[in-house]
């Protein structure tokens, strides 16, 4: 069985945290959060982290705080996921790049910001499930978990986005 180990972003903008809605040929709509797997050639998780922030989202993060860990199996594949919070410092969705942009099968990446509340989370289809119940009890606190303080990374944002 393969691992895969992979670095999330619970990435606050605001009030809001910033979500992907994933569109993919012949699966339901659903949402996750911006990261992805962990490279051998990543320095770190959290350098990890923030090149997928990059390629992504074109975005820059202020200082992360590890909050939650899960794992998912399946017959072929053993995903353990670790979630940060942060806050977003800057984005701009025109410099996105990668691998998942290069295949139109991937289907689409769309950027969302939801309420970080339990109530507007909970009403959408988040991937992987677990994560869906850490919000459900933890939304709430994030702001005050990212490292910095609660209004670490609001002043001076530059938000473009195509």
């Amino acid at each position: 069985m393969r691992v895969r180990r992979g670095a999330r972003a619970l990435l606050l903008d605001g009030g809001s945290l910033v979500l992907l809605r994933r569109t993919v040929p012949g699966r339901p709509v659903y949402w996750t959060t911006p990261g992805g797997k962990i490279e051998p050639t990543d320095a770190s998780p959290e350098a990890a982290l923030r090149r997928e922030l990059d390629e992504e989202l074109g975005a820059m993060a202020g200082p992360v705080r590890q909050v939650f860990a899960c794992a998912e199996q399946s017959p072929e594949l053993h995903r353990l996921n670790t979630f940060y919070v942060c806050r977003l410092v800057a984005m701009d969705l025109s410099r996105r790049h990668g691998p998942e942009f290069d295949d139109p099968a991937n289907g689409r990446y769309d950027v969302d910001r939801v309420p970080c509340t339990p109530d507007a989370l909970g009403a959408l289809r988040l991937v992987p499930e677990m994560l869906s119940a850490y919000l459900r009890d933890h939304a709430g606190d994030l702001p005050g978990l990212v490292p910095g303080g609660q209004d670490a990374g609001r002043e001076g944002r530059g938000m473009a986005e195509a």
